[in-house]
C-alpha cells in the first residue's frame, strides 16, 4: 500500500478481460502473485481510505502535513498556471492543498478505480468551481492520452503522492520515471512522494494494524476475484501476511494459505500447499539520496526535497532534463 486513497477514477472499473488474464497469469507462476492495481474496486478503495486514517499508518498523515506546510514552496517550484496531472488520485486529499497554492490551469486526475475518482471529482468541483477538471480512468503504468490543450504553453506537472512509486521494483520505478519524463516534455516536472527507510517495527505496524483493516483490504482482492471472475476462494482459509524484507528494503504483502487447497477460476484450477503465499504487493522504502540517483538516471534533475522533522517521509521536486 502506498497510494493516495493510494492507492489511487472515472468511467468503468478495470476491464474484466484484462483482470482475468492478469489473475490467471499471476497464479500460474511458480511463485504466485497478483497485481496490486486490482485492490481498488469500490470496496477496496473504501478500505484503503480507512487504512489511511489508522494510527499505525503514518504515510498519508505525514505526507499530508508535509504538503500543507510546504504548499507555497511547492507552488513556487511548479510555476504559475501548470497543467497538474495526478497519478493515482483517489480521494485527492493532499491535492486540495496543492490546488489552493498552485491554482493550476487544469487538473487531470488519473486512476484505475471509477468509484473513488468519481467521488473525488464531485468534491473537488464543489470546492474549486473555477478549476477545469479532466478526469481520466486508466492504468498510469503505461502511457496515457491525457487530452492536454495543445494551445497552452504552461508546464506539465505530474503529481505522484502517497509513495505509490514504492509499489514498483527499482527497475520498474526507473522505467516509470523515464516514461513520465517523456510524457511531461522538456519543460515538465514532477512532485513525488517517497517513503523513507526507518525502524522496521514502525513499518511492520503500518502494514499489520490492530483493527485488521489492512488484512480486510488484502483479502478483498480474493473476494473481488470471486465476484467478478466466478472463482471459489474460501476467504476463511487465507490470512493476511506482511513483513519488512530488510535485504531488499521493502514491505511485502502476501496472502497465505491456511492449508492445502485448490481454487477454480473457470476452466483453470490452482493448487496451494499449506503455508504457500500469493504475493500481492511490495512497498519499497528509499533513502533520499537513493531515490534522487534513480531520478537522475531516468532523465530528471532533483531540484527540491521536503522531509518531515522525524525523517519518515519525503516529497521530491524533479525537473526534466
Amino acid at each position: 500500500m502506498a497510494r493516495e486513497p493510494r492507492r489511487r477514477r472515472p468511467g468503468l472499473a478495470a476491464p474484466s478481460s484484462g483482470f482475468r488474464e492478469d489473475v490467471i497469469a499471476g497464479l500460474s507462476l511458480p511463485r504466485k502473485t497478483l497485481p496490486p492495481k486490482y485492490f481498488y474496486d469500490a470496496t477496496g478503495s473504501r478500505l484503503f481510505e480507512r487504512i489511511c486514517r489508522l494510527p499505525e499508518y503514518y504515510p498519508t498523515r505525514v505526507e499530508l502535513a508535509l504538503t500543507r506546510a510546504n504548499a507555497a514552496a511547492m507552488a513556487r517550484f511548479a510555476g504559475r498556471g501548470v497543467a497538474l496531472v495526478e497519478y493515482g488520485s483517489g480521494e485527492s486529499l493532499k491535492t486540495r492543498s496543492l490546488i489552493r497554492a498552485l491554482r493550476p490551469g487544469a487538473y487531470i486526475p488519473v486512476d484505475i478505480s471509477a468509484d473513488a475518482l468519481q467521488r473525488a471529482e464531485r468534491r473537488l468541483r464543489r470546492e474549486f468551481p473555477w478549476l477545469a477538471i479532466r478526469a481520466v480512468q486508466g492504468d498510469f503504468s503505461a502511457p496515457l492520452a491525457l487530452r492536454m490543450d495543445s494551445s497552452r504553453k504552461a508546464r506539465t506537472l505530474v503529481y505522484f503522492p502517497g509513495s505509490t512509486i514504492g509499489n514498483l521494483t527499482p527497475e520498474e520505478a526507473h522505467a516509470f520515471l523515464a516514461m513520465t519524463r517523456g510524457q511531461v516534455g522538456a519543460r515538465g516536472a514532477m512532485l513525488v512522494g517517497v517513503d523513507l527507510k526507518k525502524d522496521p517495527a514502525v513499518l511492520h505496524a503500518a502494514y499489520n494494524d490492530a483493527q485488521g483493516v489492512t488484512a480486510a483490504f488484502n483479502l478483498n482482492l480474493l473476494a473481488r476475484i470471486n465476484r467478478e471472475l466466478g472463482a471459489d476462494f474460501e476467504l476463511r482459509r487465507w490470512r493476511h501476511y506482511a513483513f519488512y524484507n530488510a535485504a531488499l528494503g521493502r514491505i511485502e504483502m502476501h496472502l497465505a494459505s491456511l492449508g492445502a487447497q485448490s481454487v477454480r477460476i473457470g476452466r483453470h484450477r490452482f493448487r496451494f500447499a499449506s503455508g504457500e503465499t500469493i504475493h500481492t504487493e511490495n512497498s519499497y522504502k528509499y533513502a533520499a539520496a537513493e531515490f534522487q540517483a534513480l531520478a537522475r538516471r531516468a532523465g530528471f534533475r532533483p531540484a527540491k526535497l521536503w522531509v518531515d522533522a522525524r525523517q519518515r517521509f519525503s516529497v521530491h521536486g524533479l525537473i526534466a532534463t
